[in-house]
């Protein structure tokens, strides 16, 4: 059965019980595909990417919020007021 691969690295189980710590750097900090019998088992995403990859989905929910305040009216207030 082919399946996508949804990385650029990918591992086998194997590689990665002999020496988990090669196999994560070997990722350069971005998500491994481990694999089991060439079919993807689990990605595993290391810290830095994983900080990385929630920085850009947090952005992108502000994102959507700036969008749909959009077409809201603006109210002028001076610092003063605040």
């Amino acid at each position: 059965m082919a399946s996508h691969i949804l990385t650029d690295i990918a591992a086998s189980i194997s590689e990665l019980k002999a020496n988990p710590m090669k196999v994560v750097a070997s990722g350069e900090g971005l998500p491994i595909a481990v694999l089991n019998r060439n079919e993807p088992a689990f990605y595993c995403v290391p810290a830095k990417a994983y900080e990385a990859m929630m920085e850009l989905i947090e952005d992108m929910e502000l994102l959507d919020l700036v969008k749909e305040r959009a077409d809201e009216e603006s109210v002028k207030v001076s610092l003063d007021d605040l």
